[in-house]
């Protein structure tokens, strides 16, 4: 892959407790993605798969900007083969974030463009601050999404309103985004942002760890009956029964512990 980039972005990731923030940051300009920045992305997330401490994944940006998209500078200068190459890249990592075990957000303090805005569509939850747009704009450059934007766009919030967005290249208010489904929730500025990932946090501890990573394993690879199946082998299953019958609160293990999900 050309090295050709201009992006200066980095990830800081911080764990507290059962959270761990990947929050996008730059000295200067505004976070965008390069094939660098995408491998330490992939790095970071391979961590987090294996991590059973965590239940939460949440992804952040800094001042008005989540993510600006890929870097152009660079991408200037790809060949075809190089092209591919950074989609098929891209694609492993968004399909890893999608796969993740814990519950994953997009806390989208400002503006997410094409790649920023396939990253929020590769989480379970997207919540955006007013005033900032959400969009894919590869069109007006001649490009098309890369990494599972044609895919994802659709499945959440429609065919039709995807082409929309998808052929004009139109990014979207924060309020028009809820309107359509493509975010979950509008927090009138960046700092009430904290507020509403506590609320998500609280409203779905009441899952089961395990029983939620194996939605997910079924969402992703259509294998919903395999995965029922082996709920009956983790603890949690009798556990969510036998509470249910004594009438108490269960006592959930962490996902890890109910071994392959």
């Amino acid at each position: 892959m050309t090295t050709n980039e201009k992006s200066t972005t980095r990830i800081e990731c911080t764990k507290e407790g059962p959270v761990a923030t990947l929050r996008f940051v730059t000295d200067e300009g505004v976070a965008i993605f390069s094939s660098r920045v995408l491998g330490e992305l992939g790095q970071h997330i391979d961590k987090i798969a294996e991590d059973g401490s965590l239940r939460f994944v949440v992804f952040r940006g800094q001042g008005n900007v989540f993510l600006a998209g890929a870097d152009i500078q660079q991408m200037s200068h790809f060949t075809e083969d190089q092209a591919e190459g950074f989609s098929r890249a891209g694609h492993r990592v968004m399909n890893t974030i999608s796969a993740l075990p814990q519950v994953t957000f997009a806390a989208l303090n400002g503006h997410a463009m094409g790649g920023g805005c396939e990253l929020a569509l590769a989480c379970d939850f997207r919540i955006i601050a007013r005033g900032a747009r959400i969009g894919v704009p590869e069109s007006t450059l001649g490009l098309i999404p890369g990494w599972g934007g044609t895919i994802r766009l659709p499945k959440l919030i429609g065919d039709v309103p995807a082409r929309r967005l998808l052929f004009s290249g139109r990014c979207i208010k924060a309020e028009e985004a809820l309107d359509v489904g493509l975010v979950d929730e509008v927090v009138p500025t960046n700092e009430d942002l904290d507020a509403a990932l506590e609320h998500w946090y609280e409203l779905l501890a009441t899952g089961s760890p395990s029983a939620i990573a194996r939605i997910k394993k079924a969402i992703f690879n259509n294998d919903e009956m395999k995965q029922f199946g082996m709920c009956f082998s983790c603890s949690d299953a009798k556990e969510g029964v036998s509470a249910f019958l004594e009438k108490r609160k269960p006592l959930w293990t962490t996902w890890k512990d109910c071994g392959k999900t």
